[in-house]
């Protein structure tokens, strides 16, 4: 993968361009961004850019000749190349980057989250390399959930276990079998416990020429011994412009929807290949009979739309609550902004008003808190009935003072 890939990032990927060219490579770098960010592509792609033959000067030189200038034969130029000439990016067809781009490169390790494949097994990384690498050419944005569905984890945990770290030391203190580096990709170190106290040493004395890239989500989840030895690269979201530029090119969405759903997803990736893929729902539906059961016909009708939401699956209720949460944000803006200027959709700016009716502005900004704190449980496998009739009564109790408005 090179960096033309990644979506948007121009920044970043200077900055991952300049530690090579100015010899500031630290030999331990976390990339942290939230999911959607393309911080794992960013990482998979920055190993290939370390490891290109062009930008190693590895690639074979001319055949030696005479000189037009009086040079001796086989005495190419050695003055460096300036900031204009050097390589922004791997070339993509040596032998180097056409391995990196395949997930192939002997000298490229990845590590990841897996589970037991059966009772008592002590599964590493390289049990699920095929399956990773299936997954990366499908889901490149996708996140840890994903991951594990992918690979049948069902509602099993994912780990990074001890047995994996004694891999990891071992592999990293081999010799590099073509390129002169050895990288690990670490992809979600938050599903490293304890035991990642075992690649401390590793990380503060690596062999030479070995480079460390985490890449993570929560940093807080991180273990700190670890974090405290890593050079920090935060992956920020990328612009609304770059993700609906690449949902045209990438995903064959059309124009305007993919202007809408890039204002949705507000530069989370996956979030919006999420909304393609469920663009059929009708989320305003939904949310029209869950607000009517709340303000006006009662428990009967909250419980029957409670086991509705709970049979779907967690991907479409966490959209449904991402979809709720933009609505909300839109009445927000409406409160403070010509409804002309806005570019939204008639029947949302619709829906968008009636919720103004409903809610003033700080209780909108209480759902919101609401809802993101739902969704964040839904995420770690909370109970989806318990969890939406407490939402549904927290909800209640947020508007219960203008229980008047009704959504038609």
């Amino acid at each position: 993968m090179s960096f033309n890939n990644v979506i948007g990032q121009v920044r970043i990927k200077q900055s991952l361009v300049e530690l090579i060219q100015f010899n500031r490579l630290s030999h331990a770098l976390l990339f942290l961004g939230n999911e959607g960010s393309g911080a794992l592509p960013l990482a998979l792609a920055f190993a290939q850019y370390v490891l290109c033959e062009k930008v190693n000067r590895k690639s074979p030189p001319p055949p030696a000749g005479p000189s037009l200038f009086g040079d001796a034969p086989g005495q190419p130029d050695q003055q460096e190349d300036s900031p204009k000439d050097f390589p922004s990016d791997a070339c993509g067809v040596c032998s180097s980057c056409v391995k990196a781009r395949q997930l192939i490169h002997p000298d490229i390790h990845y590590s990841y989250p897996v589970i037991p494949k059966k009772a008592g097994d002590k599964p590493v990384s390289t049990d699920y390399i095929s399956e990773w690498r299936e997954f990366i050419g499908q889901y490149p944005y996708g996140n840890a959930y994903d991951w594990l569905q992918f690979i049948g984890a069902e509602n099993k945990q994912g780990n990074i276990t001890a047995h994996e770290c004694n891999d990891i030391i071992h592999k990293l203190n081999l010799k590099s079998f073509e390129s002169g580096y050895k990288i690990l990709i670490m992809w979600m170190p938050e599903y490293l416990g304890n035991e990642g106290n075992k690649l401390l040493k590793l990380i503060e004395e690596p062999p030479p020429d070995t480079l460390f890239i985490l890449v993570a989500e929560s940093e807080s989840m991180i273990l700190q011994t670890i974090l405290s030895r890593t050079q920090l690269v935060r992956v920020p979201t990328p612009e609304t412009a770059d993700i609906e530029k690449a949902l045209v090119e990438r995903a064959g969405v059309g124009a305007e929807q993919a202007r809408q759903v890039a204002a949705i997803s507000e530069g989370n990736y996956h979030e919006a290949l999420q909304l393609i893929r469920h663009a059929e729902d009708d989320w305003q539906s939904v949310l029209r009979e869950w607000l009517n059961a709340i303000l006006k016909t009662g428990p009967i009708a909250q419980v029957k739309w409670i086991d509705e939401i709970s049979k779907s699956g967690r991907e479409r209720q966490k959209q449904f609550l991402r979809y709720f949460n933009h609505l909300l944000e839109q009445a927000i803006r409406l409160r403070f902004m010509d409804p002309a200027q806005l570019a939204i959709p008639d029947n949302e700016k619709d829906i968008a008003s009636r919720l103004n009716k409903i809610a003033g502005i700080g209780q909108q900004k209480a759902i919101i808190e609401e809802l993101d704190k739902a969704a964040y449980y839904i995420e770690r496998n909370a109970h989806a009935k318990m969890l939406f009739h407490a939402l549904t009564i927290k909800l209640y109790h947020i508007i219960a003072d203008k229980t008047l408005a009704v959504v038609n």
